[in-house]
């Protein structure tokens, strides 16, 4: 045995030490149990990697992203594994870590039951404690085929390597280069006990996977193609500790209670009726409360703001998106032309920026009418993959808040500072408060225009981030076609990262559409263009506040700000005449007059999430006062009714949550 020096790279720390030949990364890292991998010169690596001369070695611990990914990846190896124990006909798919945990396909002839999960699991949990190795061997496409003959799917990616991707973007597990299989060892006796067609890296044994638990079962399309078979999908999780899974599985649990979907049907605020089709909602009389709030209240903020108002229609002819590059860049995401007038193309719009740039260009314009801010509640079409429809937060058709701005180049930074700070401003005034940038460059595939022009906006767009003093997060490769944009993240009430506004710098569209104003020496020059959606989208905003809030909007947004609870018939007429009075105020009051008792009248509106019941019975008539009932079911008992009046009032115009 010779000598070979290795180094080691913890963060900003790096160790030579010297081993013997043949010494693994495990041995190098020997009783440091979190770490369940390594990076050599870059690549992931399984432990029992043979270290060699001048490599640069870095542990990955089980709990980066790195090591969550292995342990979820090595988990879903354990569960086909299991599935085939008990269902020996099931042939396999692919099974990648994905966000919190993985999946793994199957061609099976039944669908997986509740019952089977559980069998599933069972089944895993005595293939964890066997403490099977996981072991990798470099194969050739011929012994690959041989060995996995019975299993179609593998044979299907043989050969591909890593060329394929599924239908959710995760790589298939065939690595690129070399063709390798795991095999699932015995402890005891190293015989084979499972086997499949993998990159890696893995666990080093099945005894490392502290904490895992199987969630559902879904159909998929084999490679994510609807003209391929359809497969089950069966999704879990693995956690580094039992705490984590559990604070996980808490924090699922909480999350559907909040789903929008589930909240929207139980309040009676929206529903998305498959006679119309998926991922086109219709909002319901209390929903469209909320939805008329949030467009008032923006509305008035962006006049405010010297924002002027448009309105677009939702069809056009094909040339214009020809003109915009949009039939270039974004056919896919657009519904199929209409044949209309002697064979002219007509689309639903995806976007609005076009209408906007025909309404600038509509006469001449001159440098003293820049900044030109035009704004709109658009309606926008994009055919989305059934798929990945998912409610109000991934839909077909929705209204867009979009505004164009458009400002010569001296007036970009500015125009840029002033649009973000505002996008901030009024994204708090909705509750919203922890937020990070995103800042997404240029895709080097897909763009139009200079690279200098590109390297102008995009400094321009860090510099205006970097003012507001939050993290910036680099995106690359994340923009539009057109230019780089600067995206707000938002997180809500439960930890969740949400994509809320963006903005982006765009000296490209105002080049195709040849725009263009009168400069002070009377010269014609381009204006610079910011595209800018505060929202998003009004249906996705109303979803993310919606779960945000999980139903229990603020009084402003409240679609019945306050209901009058009568103890008896008798009560009925002074609670009536006080909702109109509040009413006059400009508060949504409403009384219930139904033929429940008291009691059951609190439950409904409590589970309606009502800000406030207004309690009357025979003291409070005769005093001409009325009691306050709050959501956490405190009473305030003998408010004169024009002061309880002005208390409403106080709280919706402060906009604060009770």
């Amino acid at each position: 045995m010779s000598d070979v020096r290795v180094f080691i790279q913890r963060d900003s720390e790096r160790e030579e030490r010297v081993v013997t030949t043949g010494t693994t990364a495990a041995e190098l890292f020997a009783g440091e149990r979190s770490i369940v991998a390594a990076r050599v010169a870059g690549e992931l690596k399984d432990l029992s990697h043979e270290v060699q001369d001048g490599e640069e070695v870095e542990p990955v611990e089980i709990t980066s992203e790195d090591g969550l990914n292995i342990l979820r990846h090595s988990t879903a190896h354990v569960m086909a594994q299991a599935v085939q124990e008990l269902f020996p006909d099931a042939k396999l798919g692919i099974g990648p870590p994905v966000k919190d945990g993985f999946y793994y396909d199957f061609d099976v002839e039944k669908p997986f039951t509740p019952e089977d999960l559980k069998a599933i699991e069972k089944q895993m949990q005595v293939i964890q404690k066997r403490g099977q190795k996981f072991s990798r061997r470099v194969v050739s496409d011929e012994a690959a085929r041989e060995e996995l003959a019975d299993e179609p799917y593998k044979l299907e990616l043989i050969g591909i390597k890593g060329s394929a991707s599924s239908d959710d973007g995760a790589d298939v597990e065939v690595g690129g280069g070399e063709l390798t299989i795991y095999d699932n060892l015995d402890a005891k006796t190293g015989e084979l006990c499972w086997k499949d067609l993998c990159r890696g890296p893995h666990l080093p044994s099945t005894r490392n996977i502290p904490a895992f638990k199987l969630m559902r079962n879904a159909a998929a399309y084999w490679r994510g193609s609807e003209k391929n078979p359809m497969l089950q999908r069966i999704y879990g999780t693995a956690w580094p500790s039992k705490d984590e899974l559990k604070a996980h599985l808490e924090f699922l649990a909480e999350a559907e209670k909040r789903d929008h979907r589930k909240l929207g049907s139980e309040l009676d605020l929206f529903s998305i009726p498959e006679q119309i089709g998926s991922g086109l909602a219709v909002f319901h009389p209390k929903g469209g409360i909320i939805r008329r709030v949030m467009e008032d209240y923006s509305r008035r903020r962006h006049e405010e703001e010297g924002y002027e108002f448009v309105y677009t229609p939702h069809a056009t002819k094909g040339k214009l998106f020809e003109q915009s590059g949009h039939l270039d860049w974004y056919a896919d995401g657009m519904y199929p032309p209409m044949q209309l007038d002697e064979g002219t193309d007509y689309y639903l719009k995806p976007m609005n920026c076009p209408m906007h740039n025909l309404i600038f260009d509509a006469r001449g314009r001159s440098y003293r009418e820049l900044p030109l801010r035009l704004f709109e509640f658009g309606t926008v079409y994009r055919y989305e993959k059934s798929g990945v429809v998912h409610g109000l937060t991934r839909a077909r058709g929705f209204t867009q808040d979009d505004a164009h701005i458009y400002c010569t180049k001296e007036q970009m930074a500015e125009e840029l500072d002033k649009t973000l700070t505002f996008v901030l401003g009024l994204l708090r005034d909705y509750g919203l408060t922890d937020f990070y940038l995103e800042l997404s460059t240029k895709d080097p595939e897909k763009f139009v225009g200079s690279d200098e022009i590109w390297e102008e906006a995009t400094a321009t767009l860090q510099q205006v981030a970097e003012k507001q003093g939050l993290p910036l997060v680099p995106d690359p490769g994340g923009a539009a076609f057109y230019g780089p944009k600067i995206s707000v993240q938002c997180k809500d009430a439960i930890g969740r990262t949400w994509q809320m506004s963006t903005v982006q710098l765009d000296f490209n569209l105002p080049e195709r559409f040849n725009l263009e104003y009168t400069g002070p020496d009377g010269s014609k020059q381009r204006p610079v263009m910011i595209h800018r959606a505060l929202f998003g989208s009004i249906e996705r905003f109303f979803a993310v506040l919606l779960e945000h809030y999980a139903g229990a909007f603020p009084a402003w947004l409240a679609p019945v700000q306050a209901v009058g609870i009568p103890i008896g018939d008798s009560h009925i007429p002074y609670l009536q005449e006080f909702a109109a009075e509040a009413k006059k105020k400009g508060l949504r009051v409403e009384v219930d007059a139904s033929s429940d008792r008291m009691q059951k009248k609190i439950r409904n509106h409590q589970k309606m999430k009502t800000p406030f019941m207004i309690i009357v019975g025979d003291e409070d008539m005769a005093a001409g006062t009325v009691s306050f009932r709050y959501r956490d079911g405190s009473q305030e008992n003998g408010i004169p009714r024009d002061q309880a009046i002005a208390k409403l009032v106080d709280v919706v115009e402060r906009r604060v949550q009770v």
